[in-house]
């Protein structure tokens, strides 16, 4: 019974120290959507300019940012 009661007061404890980091998370979430907004932006430019080359390279960058 006392191990249950151990464990059980480590998961607790353990959980809610997790808990503290979805506020670091969420930031650099927006953080990637802002960016990865702002060259879906440019890169839809560059295509309606006509320049591909730069249209692929600014949208790639795009998806790059959320591998990994």
């Amino acid at each position: 019974m006392q191990k249950l009661s151990i464990i059980l007061i480590i998961s607790l404890y353990s959980s809610s120290a997790f808990a503290g980091s979805c506020p670091m998370m969420a930031k650099k979430v927006e953080e990637k959507i802002s960016s990865a907004q702002k060259l879906f932006e440019e890169g839809v430019n560059a295509h309606s300019m006509g320049n591909h080359d730069k249209s692929e390279k600014l949208l790639q960058d795009a998806l790059d940012l959320f591998k990994g």
